[in-house]
């Protein structure tokens, strides 16, 4: 259980912050920068959830929300694979899986594509295009964060699937790709 009693608590005033283990690094370290990435992309699909009509869709953003912050606290816990006591959160195999069986569901609806989509259409469909590219770059802080330490490996395979769904599901918000703004090379 987490209790936030004050949420200044000045220890990060000289350019460091604590990690899941308890241990101090810079706010410059890359599995800082990775945790900002996946933080932002949260935000992103906050205001999603606020441009979202559809009930369904909106529980399904909001259960991501709910898994960017356990992938949070993934990367945010050194990982060592030896170790059979981990006591942190971690995204597994299942967790891309669901991703996987949503992409499938939201995609046998779709439209088939003729063009690159160009982001935009509806503001719903625009913002998660936002999330999508954000979720990218988290993705990569991730993957840059793995050529120097030890993390799970599923946290960047569950954002690369993740900008997948942000994807479809932008598409499905602009009319289930009918509405999709297309790229004409060279216009």
């Amino acid at each position: 259980m987490v209790i936030l009693n004050r949420i200044y608590t000045r220890t990060g005033d000289s350019g460091e912050t604590g990690i899941g283990d308890g241990s101090r690094v810079s706010k410059l370290d890359a599995r800082i920068v990775a945790g900002g990435s996946v933080d932002e992309t949260n935000s992103h699909l906050g205001i999603a959830i606020t441009l979202c009509p559809n009930p369904t869709a909106k529980t399904a953003l909001q259960q991501i929300q709910q898994r960017l912050f356990d992938l949070g606290a993934d990367i945010s816990c050194p990982w060592d694979p030896r170790t059979k006591q981990d006591r942190c959160l971690r995204m597994t195999a299942t967790h891309v899986a669901e991703l996987e069986a949503e992409l499938d569901r939201v995609t046998e609806r779709l439209s088939p594509l003729k063009s690159f989509v160009l982001p935009g259409g509806t503001p719903l469909a625009a913002v998660l295009h936002v999330a999508r590219s954000v979720c990218r770059r988290a993705e990569l802080d991730v993957l840059t964060l793995l050529q120097t330490t030890d993390v799970n490996p599923q946290a960047a395979i569950y954002l690369n699937r993740l900008s997948d769904l942000m994807f479809v599901l932008a598409r499905a918000a602009n009319n289930d790709g009918v509405d999709d703004v297309l790229w004409v090379p060279g216009t």
